[in-house]
């Protein structure tokens, strides 16, 4: 079983030791792929638990997140107690646990052949990734769904925000929540954009590396996937060929505003 553990504890973090550790006690022929996130971003979340889950992937794979900023109520918590575990199974057969939150499930609610609660405790450990949810990511991945609870509104989660920061990659390029069907622009047309508070002229092209070296392009990158009814969604990324658009734009965070001027 090839299991997908996206959590925020920082990289490099023994806290994904821990956490692969007692999942491999319930699951000792797990095989198990640690992702990082930065601190409290959903956003991030989110979009690779869509991305590894709508793609192509090993029948029996599981993917289990924890991102749980807490912000669901702003009072004191009371024992530890934070946002429920939720349960998503994806139309190609993978099933997702993790922590209902802002929108870690914003990616995947109209893709999900089914978005459930799962009965289990929200209190008791500060470390809930660790000591309560993976006995119940466990029984799920082994099909035992008894644990299952009431059936998620759907319309109640947040939408994907249509032009936020989802995620810098190893070469600097930042990957955009925006969709490239929404794009109405020739290729070639120069643009100004806006990442945070920094501009840059940027190139719009329908493949990267068409543009010279040193120059910033706004195309169509390498994440997203096949909706339901067929059609295909990518989100567009800023490129800087030969070096980082992140640097370029003075190293934003994620879910920092994206916006093309013209």
């Amino acid at each position: 079983m090839l299991v997908h553990l996206i959590a925020d504890y920082g990289v490099g973090d023994p806290a994904f030791s821990e956490v692969s550790q007692r999942l491999h006690f319930y699951l000792e022929n797990a095989q198990i792929v640690p992702l990082s996130v930065p601190a409290f971003s959903t956003l991030a979340t989110g979009f690779w638990v869509a991305q590894l889950g709508l793609n192509l992937a090993p029948k029996d794979t599981l993917i289990y997140h924890n991102c749980a900023p807490r912000r669901d109520d702003r009072q004191g918590r009371r024992d530890n107690e934070g946002e429920g575990l939720v349960y998503a199974l994806l139309p190609n057969g993978i099933q997702v646990v993790g922590v209902y939150a802002g929108f870690t499930l914003s990616f995947i609610k109209e893709h999900a052949l089914s978005l459930r609660t799962i009965n289990v405790a929200r209190a008791g450990s500060q470390f809930r990734s660790r000591d309560i949810f993976p006995i119940a990511a466990s029984e799920i991945a082994q099909q035992k769904l008894e644990l299952l609870g009431d059936a998620l509104d759907r319309q109640s989660l947040p939408p994907i925000p249509d032009n936020q920061l989802a995620w810098v990659d190893g070469f600097g390029n930042l990957k955009t929540t925006i969709v490239h069907s929404s794009i109405d622009l020739e290729v070639g047309s120069k643009l100004v954009v806006r990442v945070g508070d920094v501009v840059s002229d940027a190139v719009y092209t329908d493949g990267s590396f068409k543009v010279a070296e040193g120059t910033l392009a706004f195309a169509p990158g390498s994440s997203g996937w096949n909706r339901t009814d067929g059609t295909t969604i990518r989100f567009m990324e800023l490129f800087l060929r030969g070096g980082s658009a992140w640097t370029r734009f003075g190293q934003p965070r994620l879910e920092q505003v994206v916006s093309i001027l013209r």
